[in-house]
């Protein structure tokens, strides 16, 4: 079974930078961001796929989000969310999916792996 884990996140000032990162224990799959903040739905923050050469975002978050995936071979299944010029309207747990069946199952929200979420905030 896949498993995702997350780390980053904390709290960050308003035009401030944060780095999420969310390693999955498989190799082949398209991985993606989602949010969700108290009282809101969840939504799609940036999707990657497997081999690292397409990428989505949200409208929010282009230009100042980058979603990446490491190159080297240890680090391949590993994605990384790079948060610039944050806003307070960015608070939200952050959770990473994952899945087998390529990036739009991702952004659609109907991927098959989910991690546990971690917390980003940014003050104003």
């Amino acid at each position: 079974q896949v498993k995702l884990v997350e780390l980053g996140g904390g709290l960050a000032q308003a035009g401030g930078s944060l780095r999420l990162s969310c390693a999955a224990s498989f190799s082949g799959i398209a991985q993606g961001w989602f949010r969700q903040s108290p009282g809101q739905e969840r939504e799609f923050v940036a999707a990657i796929s497997a081999r690292g050469d397409t990428a989505n975002y949200a409208d929010s978050v282009k230009g100042r989000f980058t979603i990446s995936r490491g190159m080297a071979s240890n680090t391949r299944n590993t994605i990384y969310l790079q948060m610039e010029d944050l806003r307070p309207e960015d608070t939200a747990v952050y959770t990473c999916a994952a899945s087998p069946a390529g990036m739009s199952v991702v952004i659609a929200g109907e991927a098959s792996i989910w991690g546990k979420g971690i917390q980003v905030t940014v003050s104003s």
